[in-house]
């Protein structure tokens, strides 16, 4: 079930499980991504880590949607990153990695990779982006070099400048951002009452959330990049959701008490499971 936005406000659409979201969520990467290509020439895409985005990178990572794409005219960001390194098990990027690229089969590194097949035929697991078109956040280096969150997100956002999207107003207008929604109403690594809000620069250092997991810093896109974002998909699935997502997308507007209604906008879709979308209404 899809229902139809009301002036400024984004498109529901309801599927019944995970499974389908994803389903739904890769198609509509997809022609966000061709659709960019076709008009710019590139298509710059912010994507999301946490629990959301695995399902869906398989979808696209795989015959016949990743066919579809240009792949080697997408440049791959991140919305956010924890600060651990690029081999964490929390990492943003190593998700990315694992399930939309899978660069493993190609270069040898995971042995024989999905299949033999790959490395001896030379065919890429995964999404064929160019090694050089994916930016991940630098908090490996910032590790072991000994610096923090801010020195990394400083690196980010001069790469931004160098290479990211045009710029709108002050902000780097991304022609797709994929999000997930925290179980606090917080989108990125922007938390409810974040200081993120008042901050005037690209790429920000956020101390390490102490009401939920994980309790590491992050280094997150100013919240105010949503507002230019050509294109936004929102996914959440899960009873656990179904909750936070009757007050974001409930009756009372507070973004820095709900920062997910950043991406309760135009422009957006918000794809929810059958069970995350329970309490919409009530």
């Amino acid at each position: 079930m899809t229902v139809s936005p009301i002036t400024n406000e984004p498109e529901i659409a309801i599927r019944p499980d995970p499974e389908a979201c994803a389903r739904t969520a890769a198609d509509m990467i997809v022609s966000a991504l061709i659709d960019a290509v076709a008009e710019r020439e590139r298509a710059h895409w912010a994507t999301t880590g946490g629990s959301t985005p695995a399902a869906i990178y398989r979808n696209l990572a795989m015959p016949p949607l990743r066919d579809r794409v240009p792949w080697e005219f997408v440049e791959l960001w991140l919305g956010d990153e924890r600060f651990v390194p690029a081999d964490h098990p929390l990492s943003n990027a190593k998700i990315a990695e694992a399930d939309l690229l899978q660069i493993g089969a190609l270069s040898g590194q995971s042995g024989t990779g999905s299949s033999g097949a790959d490395v001896v035929g030379r065919r890429t697991a995964g999404a064929p982006i160019p090694a050089e078109n994916v930016h991940p956040i630098p908090t490996g280096q910032a590790i072991a070099e000994g610096v923090g969150p801010i020195w990394a997100a400083q690196r980010y956002a001069e790469t931004l400048r160098e290479l990211g999207p045009p710029v709108e107003g002050r902000w780097p207008a991304f022609d797709l951002m994929l999000l997930g929604i925290g179980p606090d109403g917080h989108v990125l690594s922007v938390f409810p009452g974040s200081e993120t809000f008042d901050k005037d620069d690209t790429v920000v250092g956020v101390p390490a959330p102490t009401h939920v997991e994980p309790h590491v810093a992050r280094v997150t896109l100013n919240p105010r990049v949503l507002d230019v974002a050509r294109r936004i998909i929102v996914v959440a699935h899960g009873e656990g959701k179904a909750a936070i997502l009757a007050e974001v997308l409930g009756p009372e507007r507070d973004e820095r008490r709900w920062p997910a209604q950043l991406a309760r906008r135009a422009g957006a879709t918000w794809i929810l499971d059958e069970a995350a979308a329970s309490a919409l209404g009530q």
